[in-house]
């Protein structure tokens, strides 16, 4: 397997970009965990009130094309830390370990200057890789959390020195279980489902729970901003907000399908970003890294997938990639299953590599889980045509699927057997084929 090797030390580049380096702003970078982006306000969600991640939009910016390489925690925080793919940085699967050679935030903030810190969700390892500043106050378990947070430690941690700062506030919510929030406000019946997913009581049941956990993490954002004001330095902090990958519900997290990967990223610095600026450039997680480190008026770093979109941010460019590319290794979520995708802004190809066998993710499939919608649309299937169509659909995939996202946002109509998209096809089968290569990404052989 091609990997990375260790990467020459960040040095701090004598050019400061439009002499942010001088004025030393800080950085905080919050993350959802499992979030719908469409369900955030700013994004168009009508369910449930998101007011504090959409001052951030509404005082800065939105990107609408930025997309997770992988639908799981581990190898997109590592990815995010890093600026490489899963392949290269080797947390190509969930729960597997970063190749110990390579180097991450923590080392290249550190050159120019900043401290890193970072509270909450923890998860990439090696800890060699991954040397933050661990700060108290948010909740690090995302399987049994408790629903208690204090700001103390980050307020601690931005006023404790006079050194510029980069801190990571990563939530555990709306990741499962979906026990925080205020689920009396929201009338299950009312609730406007994605049409991706079967509509039956149970799926309403636990979509209002999820939704009510989104509540919860926006109120989360609003006491970090609000922290940021009491201490006056919310307007000298670049402050972003990520939505990571999409929940776990069937068509979401696990998957390469658009309501997996697309991501929320929204951004708030008004020294250099124009208030209510939406932004429609194909952004990535492995963008991320490389755009914080010039932002505090670091180099380059040679020989990363990632490349800084400051430009982008800053409204000095429109563009930033030309596709946006996607994997996933079920193991050890479930049963070996490879999956590779690539998309522009209006079509998305999906390669299944075991197209012969079923697709199963033990966490969001088990029958006998009633905390889990599958069961339910199991048992739906059984009378509603349309549930079995949508069942069939999630488990038994064919080798390649090629939606329009710009009519068919939800990827409902597989357009791979239209002739006349055969040669748009072919074009991104190989350009997917070229960045694995690259990649040293040995397909379905990944997944064992």
């Amino acid at each position: 397997m091609k990997k990375i090797k260790k990467l020459a030390p960040c040095l701090l580049s004598s050019l400061s970009f439009a002499g942010i380096a001088a004025e030393k702003p800080n950085i905080v970078v919050l993350i959802a965990d499992d979030l719908a982006t469409n369900e955030l306000g700013c994004y168009g969600g009508q369910n449930i009130a998101t007011p504090n991640i959409d001052r951030i939009a509404g005082e800065g910016v939105r990107f609408t094309n930025n997309f997770a390489s992988c639908a799981m925690s581990v190898p997109i925080r590592a990815s995010l830390y890093t600026g490489l793919y899963p392949v290269r940085h080797g947390s190509f699967r969930n729960h597997k370990n970063s190749f110990p050679d390579i180097q991450s935030i923590t080392a290249c903030l550190p050159a120019t200057g900043y401290r890193v810190g970072r509270t909450g969700k923890r998860h990439t390892l090696p800890h060699r890789v991954y040397e933050f500043e661990e700060v108290p106050g948010f909740e690090t378990d995302c399987v049994y959390p408790s629903a208690n947070y204090t700001t103390a430690g980050i307020k601690e941690f931005i006023t404790g020195s006079d050194q510029s700062y980069c801190l990571f506030v990563c939530s555990t919510n709306p990741h499962v279980p979906w026990t925080e929030g205020d689920r009396s406000k929201i009338d299950a019946d009312k609730i406007i489902l994605p049409p991706n997913l079967v509509d039956n009581r149970e799926t309403r049941q636990l979509y209002r729970n999820f939704l009510a956990e989104i509540g919860a993490l926006d109120e989360q954002v609003g006491a970090v901003l609000k922290t940021l004001e009491e201490t006056g330095q919310l307007d000298n902090t670049l402050v972003m907000f990520l939505g990571e990958q999409g929940p776990q519900f069937p068509f979401g997290k696990w998957t390469c399908y658009y309501s997996g990967q697309h991501s929320a990223l929204v951004a708030r610095y008004p020294k250099k970003i124009k208030a209510g600026t939406v932004i429609g450039a194909i952004v990535q997680y492995e963008d991320v890294m490389p755009t914080l480190l010039e932002f505090a008026g670091g180099a380059p770093i040679e020989g990363i997938d990632g490349r800084s979109y400051l430009p982008v941010l800053f409204g000095e460019k429109q563009e930033h990639r030309q596709w946006a590319y996607g994997i996933h290794n079920n193991i050890p979520e479930g049963t070996s299953y490879s999956i590779r995708s690539i998309q522009d802004k209006r079509y998305k190809l999906i390669i299944n590599l075991t197209p012969e066998v079923p697709y199963f993710e033990k966490h969001m499939m088990n029958v006998n889980d009633r905390e889990q919608v599958w069961a339910s649309w199991t048992e739906s299937a059984k009378t509603n045509r349309i549930a079995k169509e949508t069942v069939d659909r999630f488990t038994n995939r064919p080798a390649i699927e090629f939606y329009d996202l710009e009519t068919d946002p939800w990827e409902l109509k597989n357009l791979a057997g239209d002739a006349q998209y055969k040669n748009k096809i072919a074009e991104m089968k190989a350009e997917l084929e070229k960045w694995m290569k690259q990649q040293g990404d040995k397909g379905a052989e990944l997944d064992k």
